[in-house]
Parts: C-alpha cells; sequence; structure tokens
C-alpha cells in the first residue's frame, strides 16, 4: 500500500506541474519561457525537444516532441521524468474567457525516476526557486501566468522505478492512471492500474481539496485496491510526504496469490496463520517509516484475536505487539505447514527422530516483542488451556515465556529458548505441575506407558539443525515427583507372585527421582517407587537421542521371606516401542549367594560359640573368636594342671 501510494502521488504531481508549465506561457518562444517559468517555481528544468505545435482538430491543444523534468540534486543525474511527446488538449470557451482548463493529456511513453532520501523526503516533492529574484519581476511573472485545472488527465503504459533510501529500487511498467479532476479546488477521482507481477492491481481512490493535497497539506482520502485474491480499503487523510492516518480494512481468501499478485514475493503459509485474511484497524504511518494499529481485528483462517501492534520499518523490522485471542488453532503447523492436516511433530519410536533439517531462517526476520493472552492453543500434538504467553526475538534469538501456560492438563512456568545465531540451538528452564504424564512423554518423546500426575524441574540444552541431532546432543539436568500412577508393559505383584511380568500394569502410591542428561542420554540412579506391598528402585540410562532403555528395575516384596523381604531385580532393555523385561539372575544369583553366606556364618558362629564355649559378638571376626576362644580354654587347661585338678 506504501509503494502503491507513493507511487500514485508522483505520477499525479509530475505530469500536473508539467503540463501546468507548457501552458502557463503561450507565444512564439513557448517552450523556452515555459521552462523558465517552470524552474523559477519548481527548482526543476524541462526541456522539451523538438517542435512544439498547436492543434485545433480534432482536440484544441498542444504536442511536444519528447519531454524531460531534471531530478532532485540529492537523486542523482537521471531526470525525474521522460517522456516521448505530450498532447495537451483544452476547453476553447474556457481559453476564450481567460482560464485554461485542460480536457486530456496524453503522455506517450512516460517512465519516472523516483526516490527518498535519509529524511523520507521524495524527489517528486518539488520545491520553489530559493534564488532571490527580482520582486518586479516576480510580480509581473505572477500575473503573467494563468490559473489552470486538470478536467482528465489520462496515462497508459507508464514506467516507474522507485528506490527507497537504503534499498534495492523497484521497477514498474504498464502502469495505467485515469484522473478526473473537474474542479480545481475541488475533489480528484482516480483509478490506477498496476502490473507488479504480470496480475492486475487496480486502486480506486478519492482525494479531497486535490490542489492543496498537491501542495503538501493533509487531506481527505479514500481508496480501494482490488487484485487477484483479496481487496483493502481505507478512509481518512493523508499527505504527499507519506503520512497517513484512517481506518484500514482488507480481506482475502488467497493471501498467497495476493502477495504474489502484488509483487510481495512467495510465501508458505500453513492453515491458521492466514491462507485466509480478514483486517480491520485504525492506522497511522509516518514518514519515518513508523506503523501504529490501533483496535485491531484480525481474522486468520478462522483464527480470531484483537489487540494493538506497532512496526518500525527497516532493514530488520521492530514489532511490538498486544494481542488476545480465544480458541487458536495450529494444528496444521504439526503437519510442516500442510493445510490438510495429518500427523506431524515427534517421530514414531520405529523410526527415530526426523533428519530432515529444519530451516530456523524466520527467526532473523524481526526484532521484537509479543504479549499475547489465550484461552486455548491446538498446535496438533500439543494443547495449551488458559495461558499467558510473551515471545521476544532479538538478533535471531527467540525467548518464549510461560506466565504459566496451562498445559498437559498442569501448568508450566519458565522459558524456552530457540536461538539462530550460529547455527540452531533449543534450551529451556520450566518448572511444571500437575502434569500428566501419559500426554506429555507420548507427545514429546513418542512413550505413553507412564501415567500419573507429576511436578518438577527441567532445564536442558539441545543443538543441532535436525530433530534428531538435538535429541541426540540433549543435556541438562531435573527432578520429578507423582503421586499415584501406573506403568503399562508389565505387572510386579504378578512377577513377584509367579514370575510372570510382562503384561498388565503396575499401580504404584508414589515415585520419585533426579536424572542429569549427557548427549542425549538421561541418567538416573534415584528412582524410588512406593506400591501397596512392594518398594520399588530403579537406576540406569534412557536414550533420549536413540529412544531405547538399559534399566536395573529392583522390585522387593516387603511381607516374603518371613517378613525380610524378597528381591528380583528387573533388566529392561531395548527400543522404546517394544522393550524386553527380563529377570536380571546375575543381579538375583548374587543376592542369593550373599544371603546364603550370611546365613552359613550365623551357623557356624553359633557352632564355634558352643564348641568353645565363648559368646562370639556378631560383629566379631570369626578367625579372632577362634583364636580367642583356644587362647583361652588353654589357659584354662594350664589353670587346672596347676591346681592338681
Amino acid at each position: 500500500m506504501r509503494l502503491l501510494f507513493r507511487i500514485f502521488v508522483a505520477l499525479c504531481m509530475t505530469v500536473i506541474v508539467v503540463i501546468g508549465g507548457l501552458l502557463l506561457l503561450p507565444g512564439e518562444k513557448f517552450a523556452e519561457l515555459a521552462a523558465d517559468q517552470l524552474e523559477a517555481q519548481t527548482g526543476r528544468r524541462m526541456q522539451v525537444q523538438g517542435e512544439v505545435a498547436f492543434s485545433v482538430w480534432p482536440v484544441l491543444g498542444i504536442r511536444t516532441g519528447a519531454v524531460t523534468l531534471s531530478n532532485a540534486d540529492w537523486a542523482g543525474p537521471e531526470p525525474m521524468l521522460t517522456a516521448e511527446g505530450l498532447s495537451v488538449g483544452v476547453s476553447a470557451p474556457d481559453l476564450l474567457g481567460g482560464d485554461i482548463r485542460i480536457t486530456s493529456v496524453t503522455a506517450t511513453e512516460p517512465h519516472l525516476n523516483l526516490a527518498t532520501n535519509a529524511n523520507g523526503q521524495g524527489n517528486w516533492v518539488l520545491a520553489g526557486s530559493t534564488t532571490t529574484a527580482d520582486p518586479a519581476s516576480t510580480a509581473e511573472t505572477s500575473a503573467a501566468a494563468q490559473p489552470f485545472s486538470i478536467e482528465k488527465l489520462v496515462l497508459s503504459g507508464a514506467s516507474v522505478t522507485y528506490a527507497a533510501h537504503g534499498e534495492a529500487p523497484v521497477e514498474m511498467t504498464a502502469i495505467d492512471l485515469d484522473l478526473a479532476w473537474p474542479e480545481p479546488g475541488g475533489t480528484a477521482d482516480m483509478t490506477l492500474t498496476l502490473h507488479p507481477n504480470g496480475t492486475p492491481v487496480k486502486v480506486l481512490a478519492e482525494v479531497g481539496t486535490f490542489a492543496a493535497f498537491l501542495g503538501g497539506q493533509v487531506s481527505s482520502v479514500g481508496a480501494t485496491v482490488t487484485t487477484a485474491g483479496g481487496f483493502a480499503r481505507f478512509d481518512g487523510r493523508a499527505g504527499v510526504s507519506g503520512e497517513v492516518t484512517g481506518r484500514f480494512t482488507a480481506k482475502t481468501e488467497d493471501t498467497v496469490g495476493l502477495m504474489r499478485s502484488t509483487g510481495l514475493g512467495e510465501v508458505s503459509l500453513p492453515r491458521g496463520l492466514g491462507q485466509g485474511a480478514v483486517i480491520g484497524s485504525d492506522l497511522t504511518y509516518t514518514p519515518d517509516g513508523r506503523l501504529a494499529l490501533r483496535d485491531l481485528s484480525l481474522d486468520l483462517d478462522g483464527n480470531a484475536m484483537t489487540g494493538a501492534v506497532d512496526l518500525v520499518m527497516g532493514k530488520v523490522p521492530q514489532f511490538t505487539a498486544k494481542l488476545q485471542a480465544e480458541a487458536l488453532d495450529l494444528s496444521a503447523l504439526a503437519a510442516g505447514g500442510d493445510s490438510s492436516g495429518g500427523t506431524g511433530g515427534a517421530a514414531s519410536t520405529s523410526s527415530g527422530w526426523s533428519a530432515e533439517r529444519i530451516d530456523a531462517s524466520a527467526l532473523g526476520l524481526a526484532n521484537g516483542t509479543l504479549d499475547l493472552s489465550l484461552a486455548s492453543l491446538d498446535l496438533g500434538q500439543v494443547k495449551l488451556g488458559a495461558s499467558k504467553l510473551s515471545l521476544s526475538i532479538d538478533n535471531a534469538r527467540a525467548v518464549m515465556r510461560f506466565h504459566p501456560a496451562a498445559i498437559f492438563g498442569g501448568t508450566v512456568q519458565g522459558q524456552l529458548v530457540a536461538n539462530n545465531r550460529g547455527g540452531l540451538s533449543v534450551g529451556g528452564k520450566l518448572t511444571y505441575s500437575g502434569i500428566q504424564l501419559e500426554q506429555a512423554l507420548g507427545q514429546l518423546a513418542g512413550y505413553n506407558r507412564l501415567n500419573g500426575e507429576a511436578l518438577g524441574e527441567l532445564n536442558f540444552l539441545g543443538v543441532g539443525n535436525s530433530q534428531d541431532t538435538i535429541m541426540r546432543s540433549l543435556s541438562g539436568a531435573g527432578w520429578l515427583e507423582i503421586g499415584k500412577g501406573f506403568f503399562d508393559g508389565f505387572d510386579l505383584e504378578g512377577l513377584m507372585r509367579s514370575g510372570g511380568g510382562n503384561g498388565g500394569s503396575t499401580v504404584f502410591d508414589a515415585l520419585s527421582a533426579s536424572y542429569t542428561m549427557k548427549d542425549g542420554n538421561l541418567d538416573n540412579q534415584d528412582l524410588l517407587i512406593s506400591l501397596k506391598a512392594l518398594r520399588a528402585e530403579g537406576k540406569g540410562r534412557i536414550g533420549l537421542g536413540a529412544q531405547d532403555l538399559d534399566y536395573l528395575f529392583v522390585p522387593t516384596a516387603l511381607a516374603a521371606n518371613s517378613g525380610q523381604g524378597l528381591s528380583i531385580p528387573l533388566r529392561i532393555t531395548g527400543p522404546w516401542a517394544d522393550p524386553k523385561i527380563r529377570p536380571d539372575l546375575s543381579q538375583a544369583l548374587e543376592a542369593e549367594i550373599d544371603g546364603l553366606e550370611e546365613q552359613a556364618t550365623d551357623q557356624l558362629r553359633q557352632k564355634l560359640s558352643e564348641e568353645l564355649e565363648v559368646e562370639i559378638a556378631p560383629t566379631q571376626d570369626l578367625e579372632e573368636a577362634i583364636q580367642d576362644g583356644l587362647e583361652q580354654r588353654a589357659k584354662d587347661s594350664l589353670l587346672r594342671l596347676l591346681q592338681g585338678n
């Protein structure tokens, strides 16, 4: 819209000023005098090559050869306007009355070189000469000048080169303009047709007090832009320097086609992010590139939001936004932008994590902050309830903060970070409570055998440009506590009763564990699970990157073995999708040997006590006890001998 508006203004102003200059001083030296007059009024030099001829039939007016209009001093040596020729028709009755009313204008192959400087000023803003002139001469010239207006201006096949300061030039061809300005102090109606990408973009506009508008004053403006896929409407006030304020509305059922037809480039938008859009907002734009949207109403494929946005244009745009939403559906993101939906996100455990390269270049497109309050958010596999989120992006580093967020049946507070400054890395520091582990582990890691409500803390960091490399690089630490819950896949009570533990489930009263992560492996050494008649401990490795397990699980039947307890260690190994659970005989045998050895030692200690007739403490070394017993027996025998017994 900004580019279309400036091109429209520049076309109108330039052509009108040139035509006006040509008609100010008719006479034998028409072209030379008109050029001098125009330069005195605008500071620009007009050159007319070839003969300036008058025509009487079929239209009263003049025809010129090639015409050029010089550029602003700062805009370079190329003329601002070139045309192969001009044909101007005037009203004969008005001319006889001393007025010049232009009834028609035709320009042959006009071309404009438009540019803005560092201050945002356009080269089409024509200023008067700053040189000191003789007052008498000035008065005489003003008296000689005749008032004029343009009833109708038609340009066909015009072309424009537009170079905003610090940006690459934009070129447009096949521009058509139809201007109706019947009253010099009244409203001008215009139709402008552009073809920025081969598809016509039509602008219908009305400008009140058009003469004042061209003179630099802010005037009322109404404009409708129509192109393939949608339309936009603006009603408010605007000035030739680029200042705009008013109400803006737009609707499109094909955003991709709309952007393509207006030359804004090719984009790929998933469903939910604006394949179709309806926008309404109070808009204020300033010449230094600042855009403010207030009372914003935005509907993106049914995702409705309201709020306010501030945007500062530049090489890297800066944004500040505060938005509110009800239910947002971004489930198409989980399908990689496929509008038809589908499954995505975490890879299935049978195939491992996705090795497809993650394109994080979007993190560098803009900087700013976004505050979002919402009733719910559907991301496909991950769903949020009522949440307050804030997003900040600075130099390709994005931080998402939860204040808090409702997720997996509980709440999460903390932050997630995605950094693409020197390769992609992701990390986070989160505290959570009330999390349903079946949902969380199933959706995030493809593991759904553990059920329960958890609270805990998680710190993590992963580096890589694919899901697979990130998961294999994970490092960090955390802890969790779970109240009542259960494991699917094996039955501890059945295992302790009959030795058959595969299948079924294990219900527990409490679970706690802490862990560390390194190189994509989670290490846990203090798992403790309390069951009705059992206690279970565990330690081992969980492969987050390889999606496998090597874990020792030791349940103990508390009432077995005459109340002494009976333990059957279990080794859990293999992939997450199909883990193998079997008794660890080496651990069981070692425990049994230790038990037998302790039992034999107790029996030996009792026998030696009887034979040596001494009390041997449980903690006393048997070898020392035997030696002490033998020494005592020898002393007793010697004493009896000495006593004659």
